[in-house]
This record gives C-alpha cells, structure tokens and sequence, in this order.
C-alpha cells in the first residue's frame, strides 16, 4: 500500500508541474492551452536528441533542451496565441486545439512514431525510505518538484515580474495604464509554462517509452489537478497533482488501469459540480473560470 502512494507520489509530481504551468497560463492571460502536453514532448524529443546524437552530458541537454523550451513557448505566442488575446473563450479553444494537432504532426514527421527509451537522470538501485523503496531518478523528481513550485511562487509573488503579471491577470487596461508592456508579460509566461511542460516531459519519459503520444494521459490528469486549483492556484496544482497521482494509482491497483483515467474525469465532474471554483481557489476566482 505504501509503496502504491510513493509511486503515486511520483506520477503526481509530474501532474503537478503540467498542471502548474497550465495554471500559471490560464492565470496570467486568460488562456487554456491544450497544446500544452504536445510542447512538453517536443521539449522532451530535443534533450533526447542532444542525448543520443550529439552526445551531450545529461546536464547541458537538460539545460540546452530547455532554453529550446522557453524559446519555442514564446515564438508559439508571438506568431501565433497573441493574435486571440482578447478573441472569445472558444476561438482560444480552438486556437489551441489546432496548435495541438499542428504541433503533434510536425513531431511525427520529425522523429517518427516508434518509441523509444530515455535515460534518467541518475540511476541507480532503490533506497529504502522507511517503509518503501525510492530510485535515485524518482528522489531527483521530488526534489525538482518541489525546488519548482517554491521558486515560481517566489516569483510570482515577490518580483517584479511576479506582480507585473498579476497586474496582467486582474485588470489589462489597468495593467497597460500602469505602464507594464503586457505583451511581454504575455510572452515570457508562455516561455515559463512551456519550460515547465518540458521538465515534465523529461522526467516522465524514462518511466515511460518516448513518443509522440506521451503526453496525453499526462495532460489529461494535470488538466484535474488544475481543475482541483481552480485554474488559479500555483501551490493548489502541485498539490493537486499529487492527489490526482495517488488516486489514479489507487484506482489501478485496486480496480483497474484503464478505469484511472474514468475515475479521474468523474472526479472532475465532481469537483465542478460541487465547488466551480475547485478546491484550493478563492470563490471570486470562478468569475475568471
């Protein structure tokens, strides 16, 4: 039992970093990116290919694939999301349906459809940590994660930057007449979110095959974990994530693994029905959702 929740532990970390991006996005402009899931496996295809073909050390990959990450969030931006900053909700939608299908073309034109196997970041054999056993890449997931949230809810909420882009998510015109350039903001969230997305990517990969469908069980679950954060919470969606991640491992081991993903959209349904805000949001946060 215990060792069923560490290991959910560890998927709900990576839900959590899906999810904390997502939520960063949403919050920041307003915007749900469904093409985010396809951004981290882009992300996670360039570190394998520093990897593999030109040799690189796990390090200056990991760093080099994301620097590819936050510039390919803000291209994504500037020549594409910023043209429906202020569509209505469904053309956004649609928007970023559309970069989801574009984005998962062009990567199985580049890399192809068979999967393939990614190294972790350390390796090694497990740890016993009281009463279950824990890997060294599994330690190094928690430990990212959690370093994660702690800086980007630093930024957000002490910096400039930070506050800029609360500025941003509250009032535009305000925001503008305050004299922040919000298209920046703009633009330096979606490198954030996507550098987020591409961590994930990275960490999930070795307990997975890498491909070009890796992604979407992952976004499906950080899509809960936002929706348990209301879209709006940076420390709800890394909490919620690893909620979704112990109760979708429960349900596998206990039910079935093709009922996790059931269970979790009726969990969903759930949380929408009962609290629309989600769990860990404030209630004038619903207006925004």
């Amino acid at each position: 039992m215990e060792q069923i929740v560490m290991s959910g532990l560890i998927f709900g970390c990576v839900y959590g970093l899906v999810a904390l991006g997502q939520v960063l996005i949403f919050r920041t402009t307003g915007i749900v990116n469904f093409a985010h899931g396809e951004m981290a496996m882009v992300t996670t295809f360039v570190a394998f290919t520093l990897l593999t073909r030109f040799q690189l050390p796990y390090p200056a990959a990991f760093l080099l694939a994301l620097a590819f990450s936050a510039a390919f969030g803000a291209v994504i931006y500037l020549a594409v999301v910023r043209f429906v900053d202020t569509a209505p909700h469904l053309n956004q939608l649609v928007l970023t349906l559309g970069l989801f299908l574009a984005i998962h073309g062009v990567a199985g034109l580049i890399w192809g459809h068979s999967p393939s196997s990614f190294p972790p970041a350390l390796e090694g054999s497990s740890i016993p940590l009281g009463p279950v056993y824990v890997t060294p890449n599994e330690m190094f997931v928690l430990v990212t994660t959690c370093a994660l949230a702690a800086v980007l809810f630093a930024l957000f909420r002490f910096t400039r930057v930070g506050l800029a882009m609360r500025a941003s998510s509250q009032d535009l015109t305000a925001a503008r007449l305050m004299g922040i350039d919000v298209r920046i903001v703009f633009t330096v969230t979606w490198g954030a979110g996507s550098v987020l997305a591409g961590i994930a990517g990275i960490l999930t990969a070795p307990f997975t095959f890498l491909n070009v469908t890796m992604m979407f069980n992952v976004l499906i679950m950080a899509f809960a974990a936002a929706t348990l954060a209301g879209f709006y919470s940076l420390p709800g969606a890394v909490i919620g994530g690893l909620i979704i991640g112990i109760f979708g491992n429960l349900v596998s081991y206990y039910w079935a693994p093709e009922m996790a993903l059931v269970c979790t959209f009726v969990l969903i349904v759930t949380v929408l029905y009962i609290r629309p805000q989600g769990i860990f949001a404030s209630s004038n946060a619903v207006k925004k959702v």
